[in-house]
């Protein structure tokens, strides 16, 4: 196959650790701070697909709004008494909102996005985050000089994994399908893009297995380096 022209990366849970928040959840929820930040993840997720797949669309609200309501929902799940005394927990919801905002970015992100930049690939992200989030996201990481595209499903108010997510990446690239790279820790998202028709890379951190649909992403890799391969 002829190398790809572009990569395009997921965002939460690829370039920014979303479970950087235990540390904080900890000190706040002493005891409860993994599971927190499980639940509020798991849950995020859910939220888009809810939004998403009922009446197409039409609940639809920003990636920012659905992270705050899943993070109420797991702090009501771990805390049965903010149930009915959320004015006593709020501070801790916005303190972890907060840290929402400035997530830490894997360590190898920018030497891969120079290295990918140096070869005259085009990078970008391509995210359900809403362009806000991300701004802040990529700038606290020091990323904006090798990001060429920030792409946010917003505009289009249905997240992934509809296959309208991903086509955004074609337009804003200008490339077609089968000439970007989608770059993603979500085994869905690996999955999703894949049938959609992007070359695909899943970046197993965890040594997960893969969702079990009898379709592979083109490489699994254990970090972001292991996209360099598909311009060797």
């Amino acid at each position: 196959m002829d190398k790809p022209r572009a990569v395009l990366f997921d965002a939460y849970g690829t370039l920014f650790d979303v479970y950087s928040v235990g540390l904080l959840a900890e000190q706040l929820f002493p005891g409860q701070g993994a599971k927190l930040a499980q639940v509020w993840r798991d849950k995020q997720i859910e939220y888009t697909r809810l939004v998403t797949t009922s009446d197409h669309g039409r609940h639809y609200e920003p990636f920012w709004q659905l992270t705050e309501r899943a993070l109420i929902y797991a702090i009501k799940l771990i805390e049965p008494a903010a149930r009915d005394r959320w004015s006593e927990y709020t501070e801790r919801s916005q303190r972890l909102m907060n840290q929402y905002r400035h997530l830490s970015a894997f360590p190898e992100n920018r030497a891969v996005l120079q290295a990918l930049k140096d070869k005259g690939i085009r990078t970008g992200i391509l995210s359900n985050g809403d362009p806000e989030m991300l701004g802040i996201a990529v700038r606290s990481a020091h990323l904006e000089d090798v990001l060429d595209h920030v792409i946010s499903v917003d505009p289009i108010r249905l997240y992934k994994t509809c296959p309208e997510a991903y086509a955004l990446g074609e337009s804003a690239t200008g490339f077609t399908r089968d000439q970007i790279v989608f770059v993603s820790s979500n085994a869905w998202d690996a999955l999703a893009a894949t049938w959609f028709g992007f070359r695909t890379l899943w970046v197993n951190r965890l040594n997960l297995p893969f969702e079990e649909f009898g379709t592979l992403p083109e490489r699994t890799g254990r970090n972001l380096k292991d996209v360099l391969g598909f311009f060797d």
